[in-house]
């Protein structure tokens, strides 16, 4: 067996290689070099060499799959994205969702000479009544997905779809008479969703639903945030937890009959890995299973690193790019952990607890090896997982080793439960109502407990500073340390350690601010904008949307909670556009707002009903600005002043200007240059030292009348990917010609500047 895992590790890292790092053309040369460098290993003899010659085969292996699987999969389907649009016939795969705009709905794509990719089609219409197996046509533009645009290009791509197209309409010219066979694990993932959201109550079946079957679309804003901050993130992506609830289900109800339970187990797995999507982490999960299920039955004894690396090779052999995929990484990280850790782990803990009779201490005995359990698994996930967390979110949950001991049992019994009465649904209705009523009060549980440790100030930690990393990286390495000699180090040295260095980074990160008149901090939030002012204790939040990876919301949160802040004095909106206040609702969930100003426009604006309803709900006063307006925070003073035009939301936009001394900050939301020369004319604007640049570095904002009267000493620009070309060429010409220096959060990521 072990031959196999020679062979398989390597094969996998080269696969990494070819997809994360390597050009294109290196693929097949270096393939092609390690299969005749192992040539040289053959003829020798001895374990060493053979295992050399092993590796570099399975080295080359996987170089030369990784390049032909290109060629035969996405060569093909680029050339087509490289077309004008064109009428297409297509084959839907899956039911169709909602979309930010229309629907979107995964198709096959016919090639002449190349076998169909799949594809996701987004559809510029309200409604869809589409079905797996039905044919439609359509004029499609088509558009390839790449690794390196990151955002769902990325995941698409890992996930083996490497177009996106787009319709404006379609045509609907087939549909069978019942959904072909091969599509029953998406009619069996629907029904089970329909279920879940009629037999649970409304607070808790879109939570349910995205444990169950992995769909994320139905939980409210802000929730999944709210587990990734408390370390239970891994519970709505259907993993190995929820397949070895299920496999330890079908055990206990088949008893010892191994053959049966082989059988009906790998059937069932794989059945629900389909349902949930077939995503890397549940194929990961279902795989593993199988060979726990097969090795008995072969005679097989059971080798972790061999079914590991086996299972991860076939992952990538059936789709290479899946490597990208960060649900796959952290998926097999979280397995290696476990395998590696947790096994001595709690075995060392339960001598703690030598078997007595009499008594409750049975019981007591009990309780300690579940909860030793349950922490030995949490802490053997997370050896390699905070790592890759780090490195791809810029956060560390803290509290994900007490989140996960409170709420790990009942994620089991909803998950069971939800699985029950999803079955149950279509059969027995009254019983399955039952069943969900009974079911809600574990889900209601895992809910409480997430949201109130995640609004906690360090339950999770972002690593935006020298500071915080360094505390990681040295905290983290003392943790390997005590793994490595843990029979020569006690626990509590590196544990204290870690604590004392992560107090001083804590102060280290929030000491110019806290020694500053006024920090002023761009945030990075992608496209949008969103700006935080804190002076003596005192914070104001100026916007709070974008389109970043993260939740704008959560980006002003963690900035503020970074501070040891768990309260904005004021929230100013400069108007009710998405790119300056979809963050608001997940703002208002984890931070105490006591102030919301907005300009009195637009009192139809859906928007601003939303936000105007939910600041009401939170306690928060909410105050229209129809004339200029000053608020005060330590030692600085915020002026508002009041829309100067009209005709549309970007024209009735609040502009700030904060003071602190003579260190003056000038904010002008979307205004446009005519907006911008009214501002110069009507208000006395002084000589600033920081602008924050209009409307994302537009063309038309960032006048030569606004800095000719404004005399900027620098410049930031709030922008992330965008199609409208920001920030404008014309308007960094502007801004060097002005002697402004120039700072992008693109670039550069969220940037401070403070007065002292």
């Amino acid at each position: 067996m072990r031959k196999l895992c020679w062979f398989a590790v390597p094969c996998s890292a080269a696969i990494f290689l070819a997809v994360c790092l390597l050009p294109e053309i290196w693929l097949f040369p270096a393939g092609l070099f390690c299969a005749l460098f192992s040539l040289a290993f053959l003829g020798f003899l001895g374990t060493p060499r053979r295992r050399a010659a092993l590796a570099l085969l399975g080295a080359a292996f996987g170089l030369l799959w990784t390049g032909g699987f290109h060629l035969l999969f996405r060569a093909p389907a680029h050339a087509l994205a490289e077309q004008e649009a064109s009428a297409v016939t297509l084959t839907v795969t899956d039911y169709p969702t909602t979309a930010t705009y229309g629907v979107s709905v995964l198709v096959r794509v016919p090639l002449p000479s190349a076998p169909d990719p799949e594809a996701l089609l987004y559809l510029d219409v309200s409604t869809a009544d589409l079905r797996p197996g039905d044919t439609l046509s359509a004029v499609v533009r088509w558009s390839a997905n790449e690794l390196r645009q990151g955002g769902f290009s990325a995941y698409a791509r890992s996930r083996g779809i490497y177009l996106t197209g787009s319709a404006d309409s379609f045509t609907l010219t087939l549909r069978p008479e019942h959904i072909p066979l091969r599509f029953l694990p998406q009619k069996a993932s629907r029904s089970w969703k329909s279920a879940i959201a009629a037999r649970f109550p409304e607070d808790v079946s879109g939570f349910v639903a995205a444990l169950v079957t992995g769909d994320k679309s139905r939980l409210p804003d802000g929730l999944y945030a709210a587990f990734q901050r408390a370390g239970l993130a891994h519970v709505v992506a259907v993993s190995g937890l929820h397949v070895g609830f299920l496999a330890g289900l079908l055990t206990t109800l088949l008893g010892r009959r191994k053959r049966l339970s082989a059988a009906v187990g790998m059937a069932l797995v794989f059945f629900f890995a389909a349902a949930a999507g077939n995503t890397p982490s549940v194929l990961r999960a279902a795989f593993l299973e199988g060979f726990l299920l097969l090795a008995p039955l072969l005679n097989r004894e059971e080798d972790k690193p061999t079914a590991l690396s086996a299972v991860l090779l076939l992952l990538l052999l059936q789709c290479p790019d899946a490597a990208a995929n960060v649900g796959l990484q952290l998926s097999f990280a979280a397995v290696a952990g476990i395998y590696l850790v947790t096994g001595p782990l709690y075995a060392r803990w339960m001598k703690l607890l030598p078997p007595k009779k009499g008594g409750l201490w049975p019981l007591f005995r009990a309780a300690g090896a579940f909860v030793f359990g349950s922490l030995a698994t949490t802490l053997g996930a997370l050896l390699f997982t905070t790592p890759l967390t780090a490195w791809y979110f810029r956060s560390v949950s803290l509290a994900g080793p007490l989140t996960n001991l409170l709420t790990l049992w009942a994620v089991s019994e909803t998950f069971l439960g939800g699985l029950f009465t999803a079955l149950a649904g279509p059969i027995l209705p009254t019983f399955s109502s039952l069943l969900g009523q009974f079911f809600a009060w574990p889900a209601r549980w895992v809910l409480w407990v997430t949201q109130a440790i995640s609004r906690r100030p360090f339950a999770a930690l972002s690593l935006t500073t020298v500071y915080l990393t360094g505390w990681f990286v040295l905290s983290y390495a003392m943790l390997l340390l005590l793994l490595r000699f843990r029979r020569r180090i006690r626990p509590a040295l590196p544990i204290g350690a870690s604590i004392v260095t992560l107090c001083t980074a804590l102060l280290m990160s929030a000491w110019p601010a806290l020694n500053a008149r006024l920090t002023v901090t761009a945030l990075d939030v992608g496209q949008g904008s969103s700006t935080l002012f804190f002076s003596r204790g005192r914070a104001v939040l100026v916007d709070c949307g974008g389109s970043g990876a993260d939740d704008p919301g959560n980006v002003a949160a963690d900035a503020l909670q970074s501070l040891g802040l768990s309260r904005l004095d004021a929230l100013v909106l400069t108007h009710f556009h998405a790119d300056h206040a979809c963050g608001v609702p997940e703002l208002l969930a984890r931070v105490e707002v006591s102030l919301l100003l907005v300009p009195d426009v637009e009192p139809e604006d859906p928007l601003r009903q939303e936000i105007t309803a939910l600041a009401g709900q939170s306690g928060c006063e909410v105050e229209f600005l129809s004339d200029d307006s000053t608020l005060t925070f330590g030692d600085a003073a915020m002026t508002l002043y009041a829309p100067l035009g009209d005709g549309g939301d970007n024209e009735e936009c609040l502009s700030a200007l904060c003071t602190a001394g003579d260190f003056d900050v000038l904010i002008t939301g979307d205004l446009n240059d005519v907006m911008e020369r009214r501002l110069v004319k009507y208000k006395h604007l002084p000589d600033i030292e920081l602008l924050v640049a209009g409307h994302h570095g537009s063309k038309n904002a960032v006048s030569e009348e606004l800095l000719l009267a404004t005399r900027p000493e620098a410049a930031v620009i709030s922008s992330g990917y965008n199609p409208y070309g920001h920030p404008a060429p014309e308007m960094l010409e502007r801004l060097g010609a002005a002697g402004c220096d120039i700072y992008r959060t693109d670039g550069m990521g969220s940037i401070t500047f403070t007065f002292k």
